[in-house]
């Protein structure tokens, strides 16, 4: 999303049980970094909620982007006992419930409200958006209730 400051890319980790985000990350630079500050926070999320991961438990799936590629995410994933999947180019079916998460958040969030002047602009309103998605948009594949709720079920 463009931005005064430039161009501000956003990384989102999704549980697909929950539809929860429950690691993002944004950045002036589309770059490896963007995408292991999302999955740290996402793994930081998931201990304070009380559910660590466990090896092997887990699949990071991403599109086939530079960013998602590199063997740095390849092995943080490892050393982290994370499956690395990645889908097939050009393929937004492969990847759907990201593409529709991140579809939302420019429609909801990012289009209506640009021009965007900073990066911490674009990261508070994110985290605002982010506790809407939460606490108050019923999601129908998981029963019409916001992804807490559906989490503490």
């Amino acid at each position: 999303m463009a931005a005064f400051a430039g161009v501000v890319h956003v990384a989102f980790v999704v549980d697909t049980f929950s539809r929860r985000i429950v690691g993002w990350s944004a950045a002036t630079t589309q770059q490896t970094r963007l995408v292991l500050d999302a999955l740290e926070k996402a793994l930081w999320q998931r201990d304070r909620d009380g559910y660590p991961p466990k090896r092997g438990e887990l699949i990071h799936h991403s599109e086939a982007g530079s960013q998602y590629t590199p063997f740095r995410l390849a092995e943080h994933l490892d050393a982290v006992g994370i499956a690395a999947s990645t889908g097939s180019v050009g393929d937004a079916y492969d990847n759907a419930l990201m593409e529709s998460t991140i579809g939302l958040f420019k429609t909801e969030l990012i289009k209506p409200r640009r021009p965007w002047r900073t990066l911490s602009q674009v990261e508070l309103a994110a985290a605002e958006w982010i506790d809407w998605y939460h606490h108050r948009l019923p999601h129908g594949e998981i029963g019409h209730v916001p992804p807490v709720e559906y989490e503490n079920t």
